[in-house]
Order: C-alpha cells, then sequence, then structure tokens
C-alpha cells in the first residue's frame, strides 16, 4: 500500500468553474484518486478555493458585496457543485483560511532570512481613474513579442512570453478600460528567483514522475531565463504582509501576490483537514515527519505549470525545511468551445452548474475523460457529446445491462443462475478481461486517461460481444445449463465491468451494483484470472434490474441547448 497525496490546480473563487475548468485538474484528480483508492492505497485528495487577488475584489464588487462575504458565498458554492459532480476531496479548503495565512508569513520570512527576498521600489502602473495600482494581469495592451492585441500584463496567452505591464504597447485598465494610466514608484518584496535557477533546473532534471509535456513547460521557462518575481501587491484583499510576526513596516497596505499564497494552499488546505479530522498533516507534507514515503501527484492545465515547476519550488526549496516536493505532474492542455476558448469572465461555454441542470454528472465525466484534452487540445460540440453518450454509456453499457438482467429476471426468477460448463465463447471472455484490466491499470497508473477510458469501453463492448455469441435467449428452451451459464457470466461481467468503471461515473456503477448486490468490500479493484472473476458471484444471489442507467440524448434536446449555449457559430 502506497501513500499518495494528490491535489489539482485550485479553482478561482469568481464565479462557477466552465467545464474546461473541470476537464484540466478537478476531474482528473478525483479518477486518479479514486483509482488508486480502488487499489489499496492511502489516498489523500486535497483541493480549496483560491480567493486572493484583484479578480475577488471586482467580482465582489460587481455582485455588490464586501470581498469576505462574496468568498464565502462562492466557497459554499463550489464545493456543493464539486460534491454534486462527485469529486470526492477529502477535504476541500480554502486559501483564506487562517492556517495559509501563517503558513504563507512564515515561508516570505524564512525565505528572506535565507536572503532570498529583497525590498525593491518598482515601476507601478497606477490608473488615474480607477485610483489604484493596476496588477500585472489588469493591465492589458499589445504585445511587443508577438502583436497580440489582448496581452496580460503579466503574459502573453498567445506567444506565452512572460511580460512586465510596463512593455506593453498602448495599455490600458483591464478594470474600466481607462488609457490614462501612469507608472508610479512602490515598494515591493521580491522573490530572489534567479538565485534558485541552477538548482531548479537541477530538480527538474531529477523529475522522472512528468509526462514530457510538463517537462517542457518547465524548461521553456528555465531556457528563457528566470526572474525575480514580485510577491507583494497593492490590494487590501489577501494575506498580510508581516516581519517578525508583526505587520512590516510601509507594507500595512499591501498583501502577498495571489501566485505566491495559492499553492501554499495546498499544505494549508491539508492542515484544515488535519485540525478537522484529527490528522496529522506534517506527515505528508514534511520529510522530517514522515512524508519521506508519500507519492505526491499534481493535476493543473499547461498554463499554470510554469508556476508549480518554477515558482512554488522556489518557495519550498528556498527556505531550506525538509517539504515535500511534487513526484509526478500531469498538465492538461485545453478544452476548446467550438475552437474557441472557454471563458468566465465572457461567459463562453456550459458552466459546471449549468451542466448539471442538462443532465447527471456521469454523462460529464465520462466524456471528459474518454475525450478528453489530454495530448492535445480538445473541442468540445453537442455532436460529438451526444454521440459519445448515446454510443459509448447508452449502447454498449447501458444495453449489455438492461438486456442481460431483463432477461435473468423473467427466465431465471431474478437470481444468479446454477448450471452449465464453460466453453470457448466463456475461455475468450476471460482472456478478454485479463488483457482489458491489465491495460487499464496501467493506463490509469500512467495516469493515460483516455487510454483507460478506451480500455474500458473495450471490456464493455467484449461484454456485447459474447452475449452476441453466447446467445442465452437462443438457448433457453432447448439447453437451459448452457442458457443458464451464458447468463450467469453476463452477470458477473456486468459486475466487473461496473466495478471498473467507479473512477469515472462512479454514480452509474453504484447503482449497477447495489442492484445486483455487490457488498461494499467487494468493489475493489478486480485480481486473479478471467475466469474466476467471470465466477466471483454466488450462485442464488438475488438481483434487481435497474432503471434506464443512460437516455440516449435526443436531437431536439441538443437543438435546444446549441440555442442556450451557441455552437458552431
Amino acid at each position: 500500500m502506497a501513500r499518495i497525496l494528490i491535489t489539482s490546480a485550485l479553482p478561482y473563487i469568481n464565479g462557477v468553474k466552465h467545464l474546461g475548468n473541470l476537464a484540466g485538474s478537478m476531474l482528473p484528480a478525483d479518477v486518479y484518486a479514486r483509482f488508486m483508492r480502488l487499489s489499496g492505497h492511502d489516498v489523500l485528495a486535497i483541493c480549496a478555493t483560491d480567493e486572493h487577488g484583484t479578480p475577488a475584489e471586482l467580482a465582489a464588487a460587481a455582485a455588490g458585496q464586501d470581498v469576505r462575504t462574496y468568498c464565502d458565498e462562492q466557497h459554499e458554492i463550489q464545493k456543493s457543485i464539486g460534491e454534486q459532480f462527485a469529486l470526492s476531496w477529502d477535504y476541500f479548503g480554502r486559501t483564506s483560511s487562517p492556517q495559509n495565512a501563517e503558513l504563507t508569513q512564515h515561508f516570505a520570512e524564512t525565505l528572506e532570512a535565507n536572503g532570498l527576498i529583497a525590498e525593491v521600489v518598482e515601476k507601478q502602473v497606477y490608473s488615474i481613474d480607477d485610483e489604484r495600482f493596476l496588477p500585472d494581469r489588469y493591465v492589458e495592451g499589445t504585445c511587443p513579442n508577438c502583436g497580440f492585441e489582448k496581452a496580460r500584463g503579466d503574459q502573453c496567452d498567445n506567444c506565452g512570453k512572460l511580460l512586465d505591464p510596463i512593455e506593453l504597447i498602448e495599455p490600458y485598465s483591464a478594470v474600466s478600460g481607462s488609457k490614462n494610466l501612469e507608472v508610479r514608484d512602490t515598494r515591493h518584496l521580491q522573490l530572489k528567483q534567479t538565485d534558485m535557477e541552477a538548482r531548479i533546473r537541477a530538480w527538474v532534471d531529477a523529475a522522472d514522475g512528468w509526462p514530457q509535456f510538463a517537462k517542457s513547460i518547465a524548461y521553456k521557462w528555465l531556457d528563457e531565463g528566470l526572474r525575480d518575481r514580485t510577491i507583494t501587491r497593492d490590494l487590501k484583499w489577501g494575506v498580510p504582509v508581516t516581519k517578525n510576526g508583526a505587520p512590516r513596516e510601509g507594507f500595512e497596505n499591501k498583501v502577498f501576490y495571489v501566485w505566491f499564497d495559492a499553492p501554499i494552499g495546498y499544505i494549508a488546505a491539508t492542515r484544515e483537514w488535519a485540525e478537522t479530522t484529527g490528522g496529522d498533516w506534517e506527515s505528508w507534507w514534511r520529510t522530517d515527519k514522515g512524508a519521506d514515503d508519500v507519492r505526491y501527484v499534481q493535476f493543473m492545465g499547461k498554463d499554470n505549470v510554469a508556476f508549480h515547476t518554477v515558482s512554488f519550488p522556489a518557495t519550498l526549496l528556498g527556505s531550506e525545511e525538509p517539504w515535500k516536493t511534487v513526484d509526478a505532474l500531469k498538465a492538461f492542455n485545453w478544452l476548446t468551445w467550438y475552437g474557441g476558448k472557454f471563458s468566465t469572465s465572457n461567459k463562453r461555454g456550459v458552466f459546471m452548474d449549468q451542466a448539471l441542470e442538462l443532465l447527471p454528472s456521469d454523462y460529464w465525466r465520462w466524456y471528459l475523460t474518454a475525450y478528453g484534452p489530454e495530448g492535445s487540445d480538445a473541442q468540445f460540440t453537442w455532436d460529438h457529446f451526444q454521440s459519445s453518450a448515446n454510443t459509448d454509456l447508452a449502447n454498449v453499457l447501458g444495453n449489455m445491462v438492461n438486456r442481460v438482467l431483463k432477461f435473468a429476471t423473467s427466465r431465471f426468477e431474478g437470481v444468479v443462475p446454477d448450471g452449465g460448463e464453460t466453453g470457448e465463447h466463456e475461455a475468450w471472455l476471460a482472456s478478454e478481461v485479463e488483457t482489458r484490466l491489465k491495460a487499464i491499470a496501467s493506463h490509469y497508473e500512467a495516469m493515460e486517461f483516455r487510454k483507460a477510458a478506451s480500455e474500458t469501453r473495450a471490456l464493455w463492448a467484449a461484454g456485447n460481444e459474447y452475449l452476441t455469441r453466447a446467445e442465452p435467449w437462443a438457448h433457453f428452451k432447448t439447453d437451459k445449463d448452457k442458457a443458464a451459464m451464458g447468463v450467469r457470466t453476463g452477470i458477473n461481467l456486468i459486475a466487473l465491468a461496473a466495478i471498473v468503471a467507479q473512477p469515472v461515473i462512479p454514480d452509474a456503477a453504484k447503482t449497477v451494483l447495489d442492484a445486483i448486490g455487490v457488498p461494499e468490500d467487494r468493489r475493489t479493484w478486480p485480481t486473479g484470472s478471467g475466469a474466476a472473476l467471470l465466477d466471483a458471484l454466488p450462485r442464488g444471489l438475488q438481483f434487481s434490474v435497474p432503471d434506464v442507467l443512460f437516455a440516449k440524448i435526443e436531437d431536439d434536446q441538443v437543438a435546444e441547448w446549441s440555442e442556450r449555449f451557441g455552437g458552431a457559430e
């Protein structure tokens, strides 16, 4: 049994997340956590709302609320929606917690004591009309590198180049659109990443659990040359800046930069979990307290990778304290909406709460896992979503469950029948089961979720192929034992299919396993020979027929959703 710590990129507090956010971090983290639990490992899955920074202030103002009230409300909304999507976090915390403030201040003071933080006077953009300094991402303009006209002051989304706001051509305030800007002096704390560059590169070089995609992003930043990073902001909402446990002189109206405190939130949320449950958070995060045997796995979209492979490691390594660093980092591309970006700010695409209004969560979980943005960007279209749901879920899995259990109910009185001997069809299916189970587990362990889903689908398809070959309904009148053999094998295969579906479609899987009467302690990841697994249920076990697992998505529904949310246009 391994100890596995799992975190996903923290969802930002300013509104319900869209399907792209779900597909690129929270959902694959949950699928992986579920598989590892089924495999018998000790898993701790941690997430939290990311609550600091200018966007939270602006969203609260737009909602007519003070920022604390707004964040309190949005945290509960996001937590509830995540639970409705069956995201099985062990704890869902908050970066606005006292635990995160204490840890963030600790890291800053420790880094400064180690000579890695300096006070600097910077030139920063001030919006005269807004009467405020503008954080980097709230200055927009034309990228001096590629000419993209909506580059942010911290990074160009088009070419990926890191920027300074004063480098932008024709800059304007993203808050108000005002071009009445000027550059003023302001004092800040700066993390001296340049002093850590060689050490971070060596750390990345030594990482052997990262897919190449994640490593390539880290090397891109390192090869371009790290910059010292300002870790404070002229804001009111955030972690206060302290020194020796007291407010830092000259920084009374400043807070720590959200990208400094947010990754520390993984540790803080684990501490919240420990204080709520009586667990030991240090045994998961400090190698001098037992975390040396923990495997730490992170999940995130590609735009978050640099912060987790450079900035956060600089914090942990630079502290010279025995903190656990990431072992495996799974990065995802983007789920696009008809070729364009999902966007929270522009209300583009389907959002998690809206998705649940349309269909149960398993439809979305399956689609976003089986066809998600893993090796490249993946395009969402209503037609593809409809086709995959109807084919994979309704026709392949749902049809197998329905046809076997209904027939067994009418012909074998709703119990797993006895009688019959295995033959060539059962031998073929046993071989298929062994092959598919091995492949599914291998892909999950490698965090290859699309491949795992493909092999899961192939297992379901093998069940339907078996039924076509064995034809228990055709033999019932002439050879009842042969029909019993086919039905018994079919019911065992259904139970097996549901068990291996649990990481992706947990609600439907539970419905099937409850109907068949599989005990909770027999729902772990299947091991053993295919023949044994296909004869695991006791003869005479009573079962029921569940309601239709997956209703087909009709053309008129797709037309309605396209009208509501947009489509190819």
